[in-house]
């Protein structure tokens, strides 16, 4: 359990950092560089989607050589160069590679890290475990988003982006450090033939291709978060009332992630999936129909209800229902199939935003989260301990 703690602390810190920066990056593109939310989707599509494209990788480095803390660590460490690139970014082309740069550590240590905790979660406590995880991580980011809103609200009308983004640079550090008390686990490694990882997973078991198949499905229609900020931002927020929003949505999430993690391991994935994804759709609609302020707030915490619903317990699935020596290359791969879909997602909502308005690319989303409940609920067994 104390690996897990750490592992958490070191999400913990890395997400205050990130944090820091995340919410104002949409700002500074549009204030600082004029960009469009068509350009912020563009950006933000590249930026996650070559994250997870490196996921199954990833995963696949990391069931062949066994070096899982190593690996996250050297993942993590590209969230410090991530603030020095904004912090001499001139155009919106450097926020773009600053973005990307970000994302591949994130590609690289998303996976190992995973294992690392499902490796060490306790019998029949495989959402409690990811649950603790995700629990520590929106903490962070929720401390992250409070800092920024503070520094909003001193600053005022002369809110200083690159003061913010060197400040950033300390708790990426300080969760660096946290990798010095994490102890992996030591598996005799046997030597063998590996067949090429594209082999492998054309075997996997069927409930976990169609699974994969409802996260493209979904993550489709699963826009960038930066979305959200902007719509807020449209509807008559100011930048650090957004933040604050931002903020309720973390704390929402971060409260709720274990007792859901807990939930799932009594009920099954599955059952807690589904109503996951139909609360998601039931945000994108709140997104696009919000009319005034008190409206969206309402929204922005069953946001925060909707991430603790799926975050842990979908990951706790995929680990579970996986075979044990694929185990890093189904976790890669799952957060793949979400990556191939994250960039069409983030460019068709900035096309639709563009051509007809806010509220489109939110009802766009949430039919698509709608169409993947029905099929998970329709064609998914419910047992969380399927076997591949």
């Amino acid at each position: 359990m104390l690996n897990i703690v750490f592992l958490g602390l070191v999400s913990f810190f890395t997400d205050i950092s990130t944090e820091m920066v995340y919410p104002i990056v949409p700002l500074y593109l549009t204030s600082v560089f004029g960009a469009t939310p068509a350009l912020v989707g563009v950006i933000e599509g590249i930026a996650e989607s070559v994250a997870s494209l490196l996921k199954v990788f990833s995963g696949h480095i990391t069931d062949r050589f066994q070096k899982k803390k190593a690996t996250a660590f050297i993942g993590y460490a590209p969230g410090v160069l991530y603030k020095l690139a904004l912090l001499f970014a001139a155009s919106w082309i450097g926020v773009l590679g600053a973005r990307v740069l970000d994302r591949i550590g994130k590609g690289i240590r998303t996976v190992p890290r995973d294992v690392l905790i499902s490796e060490n979660a306790e019998n029949a406590g495989m959402g409690k475990a990811f649950g603790i995880h995700k629990a520590l991580d929106m903490s962070g980011a929720a401390l992250g988003i409070l800092i920024t809103y503070f520094a909003l609200q001193g600053m005022r009308e002369n809110f200083d982006y690159k003061k913010m983004f060197m400040f950033s640079i300390i708790p990426a550090i300080v969760g660096l450090c946290m990798f010095f008390f994490i102890r992996e686990k030591r598996e005799k490694r046997i030597q063998k033939h590996r067949e090429p990882f594209w082999k492998n997973i054309r075997s996997i078991d069927a409930q976990l291709r169609l699974y994969l198949v409802v996260v493209f499905l979904f993550t489709l229609g699963n826009s960038s978060n930066a979305f959200i900020i902007l719509k807020a931002n449209a509807i008559g927020f100011d930048a650090a009332k957004v933040i604050l929003l931002y903020f309720f949505y973390n704390v929402t999430a971060s409260v709720l992630s274990i007792p859901c993690g807990k939930l799932s391991d009594r009920i099954g994935r599955k059952k807690l999936l589904v109503p996951g994804y139909i609360a998601f759709s039931l945000c994108y609609l709140g997104f696009a129909f919000a009319s005034n302020q008190w409206m969206l707030i309402i929204v922005f915490f069953m946001y925060g209800v909707y991430t603790a619903m799926i975050a842990g317990v979908e990951r706790a699935f995929i680990a579970e229902i996986s075979p044990r020596e694929l185990k890093g290359t189904m976790l890669g791969l799952h957060s793949t199939v979400a990556g191939v879909a994250l960039l069409p997602a983030s460019l068709i909502a900035g096309v639709l935003w563009n051509a007809f308005g806010a509220g489109v690319p939110f009802i766009f989303g949430a039919s698509l989260s709608l169409l993947a409940a029905i099929v998970l609920l329709v064609f998914m067994k419910n047992n969380s301990t399927i076997t591949a």
